[in-house]
């Protein structure tokens, strides 16, 4: 494929399956896949739920990533909070992975989820590409959380040829994959990734991933964009998805207040605010036919606001769609920091 075609600088049309498919169930779940799971009874109250491709689980519109204060060393109580009060609301769905602040991540999640296992869908990753690496991270991610099971297993952050050969060559992650299904460690197996669309489609035609974690935001239809090339194909195999970086750690909102350039880390430097509300970037995902979307928070209040807008939402028209995505023109660097931009490589 050329290189031309990697690159979606134009503005896309709204998906095939239209906004209508966001409004309701994205896939419908399979007997097979129906299997009992965690539950949390306050959810349906809370807000709108959609199913979770085949895993038979209905998730929350609106779900805790486990980033931000939740991986940060020495926020152990704060941390608790925002797990707790994410469940206390509903929240049914936690993402965590063993890189988030080296296992910080997984270890605060792990204290609430000595009591709270069986209230929500537990999701968490592994970043290493061998049999061997992948397995032995599992059995620490198992002692961390602190449970016997996890209910979703992610290859963490698919970005490159050589990850994608890695993991499907012999004694590869992907096998080990597979054993833990097949020993019932984890029940379904998924895929996560936010560099570029393609490598991500090429590896759920090659397995039969039940989810997948992507990229998208109000600035996503500007370039390399998942919406146009990744995420209908998720949707015709019935795969759970899920949405992340709608803010890019607030880099899209306007209330963002730039740090000084060389306090910050030189991929994400920029002296501009962000273009878009709170409201208007998590609308934006929300609208997308993705089963959830995932925000990390920085506080108790910024839960209960993702909460507020997900329990309030209406799908966005086409118009107000495309008024979101001009308004993060200015920003797309910023709000994609995280694409692959070395196109030349």
């Amino acid at each position: 494929m050329s290189e031309q075609a990697r690159v979606d600088l134009g503005r896309r049309g709204f998906l095939s399956t239209g906004l209508a498919t966001a409004a309701g169930a994205v896939a419908t779940a399979s007997a097979s896949g129906a299997a009992a799971g965690p539950a949390n009874p306050r959810t349906v109250s809370t807000m709108p739920t959609r199913n979770l491709g085949r895993t038979g689980h209905r998730v929350g519109l609106w779900s805790l990533g486990c980033q931000a204060a939740v991986e940060v060393q020495g926020n152990d109580e704060l941390a608790e909070k925002i797990i707790n009060r994410a469940i206390d609301l509903g929240v049914n769905y936690l993402d965590t992975a063993a890189a988030y602040g080296n296992g910080v991540s997984e270890t605060n999640v792990g204290r609430v989820m000595r009591t709270r296992r069986k209230e929500v869908f537990l999701a968490t990753k592994t970043n290493k590409y061998t049999y061997d690496e992948a397995m032995g991270l599992l059995d620490q991610s198992l002692k961390r959380l602190q449970t016997d099971q996890i209910d979703l297993w992610q290859l963490h952050n698919v970005q490159r040829r050589e990850h994608f050969d890695a993991i499907f060559a012999k004694g590869g992650a992907i096998e080990a994959l597979q054993k833990a299904r097949d020993q019932k460690i984890v029940r379904f197996l998924g895929i996560t990734g936010h560099y570029e669309p393609l490598i991500l489609a090429e590896a759920i035609e090659r397995f039969p991933f039940d989810t997948i974690l992507m990229a998208v935001n109000g600035a996503d239809a500007h370039y390399l964009s998942f919406s146009r090339y990744l995420l209908p194909l998720a949707q015709k195999k019935g795969m759970g998805i899920i949405g992340m970086k709608v803010t890019t750690r607030g880099r899209v909102l306007s209330t963002w207040d730039p740090p000084p350039l060389e306090a910050q880390p030189e991929r994400l430097r920029t002296a501009r605010r962000g273009t878009l509300t709170m409201k208007e970037a998590l609308s934006y995902n929300l609208t997308l036919p993705v089963s959830t979307t995932i925000v990390g928070c920085d506080s108790v209040e910024h839960v209960e606001e993702n909460v507020r807008i997900a329990s309030e939402f209406s799908p966005l028209s086409p118009e107000e769609m495309a008024a979101i995505e001009l308004k993060t023109l200015p920003i797309v660097r910023q709000a994609l920091y995280f694409r692959r931009w070395d196109l030349g490589a």
